[in-house]
């Protein structure tokens, strides 16, 4: 890649992204610096809810082998080399290095999963720690976003080879603030060809007026907290009591399922996922199954 042409392709709207990411973290430093610092405005919790979001959402388009499973894994010491690139290359280096994994095979969800992700949250966990500065940090984020915009960009459209597609809805457990993994699933299904939709911290009362109002095939429900087993069976069963699709499927994850993966059946739901490309082989697998059940009524 030459110079001018890498330099080029990161112009547009770059000063502006740099001013967005500036101004989100410097409002971070004041109130540390002030002790006004609480659990919504650390570091860590703007990268989670704002940042990577971001990465993921970037735009929404896929290549081809995001039909599928990941074809080129990314192993834990290569994302682990990766996470402290962004504090030394510029985004047209990261880009040649992204560039690499994706003409081994990677895809761009294990792109946006396995290694700008955890990047990201590398670098929060370095500033925390006082391993790297205010303006690292800033332009680390920054050039991750880059990199990812660029990424998306070149690939083409996934729309899947349904006349009509599936429609889904993922919602965090309400009362749970963590969002990651809602959006995530919902791009990682919208790049499959499913129609998604995603819910930020809605409250029980949202969630299920939201379900009663259409039709949604599938629910994903987010756990990045532990919650009793009876208040997840709880909302389950009221899901499935108001919900405008009497077969909706209903898939939970999170850490306190993936810990426990017998909790998805003991409340309820259809099954769960390990991660978001296995909740939606799953989902696909279980809509098949519906679909010919459907198919045998008399």
């Amino acid at each position: 890649m030459g110079e001018s042409k890498a330099s080029g392709m990161f112009e547009a709207g770059s000063a502006a992204l740099r001013e967005v990411l500036a101004g989100q973290l410097e409002r971070v430093r004041r109130r540390s610096a002030t002790a006004e610092t609480d659990s919504s405005g650390t570091v860590n919790t703007i990268i989670e809810s704002q940042i990577i979001p971001r990465l993921l959402m970037a735009h929404n388009t896929s290549d081809a082998r995001a039909r599928s499973r990941r074809q080129r894994a990314i192993s834990a010491e290569e994302a682990s080399r990766f996470a402290h690139l962004p504090l030394r290359l510029e985004a047209a280096g990261l880009l040649e290095e992204i560039d690499a994994f994706l003409d081994e095979g990677a895809s761009v969800e294990t792109i946006c999963l396995d290694l700008l992700a955890p990047a990201a949250r590398k670098l929060g966990e370095m500033w925390e720690r006082d391993e790297c500065d205010f303006l690292d940090v800033t332009m680390g984020l920054w050039r991750l976003q880059e990199v990812m915009r660029e990424v998306a960009a070149r690939s083409p459209a996934a729309l899947g080879d349904r006349q009509v597609p599936y429609a889904a809805l993922f919602s965090p457990m309400p009362g749970d603030h963590h969002n990651f993994g809602v959006l995530m699933l919902e791009e990682v299904f919208a790049r499959s060809g499913w129609r998604s939709e995603a819910l930020v911290k809605p409250e029980r009362r949202e969630l299920l007026d939201r379900l009663a109002r259409q039709p949604f095939e599938l629910l994903g429900l987010t756990l990045a907290r532990d919650c009793p087993s009876a208040a997840l069976a709880n909302l389950i069963r009221a899901v499935r009591n108001v919900s405008a699709n009497p077969h909706i499927i209903v898939l939970v994850g999170g850490r306190m399922i993936n810990e426990n993966p017998g909790i998805a059946t003991e409340v309820g739901a259809d099954g769960t996922g390990a991660d978001a490309l296995a909740a939606l082989e799953l989902a696909n697998n279980l809509m098949k199954t519906s679909a010919a059940r459907v198919l045998n009524l008399p």
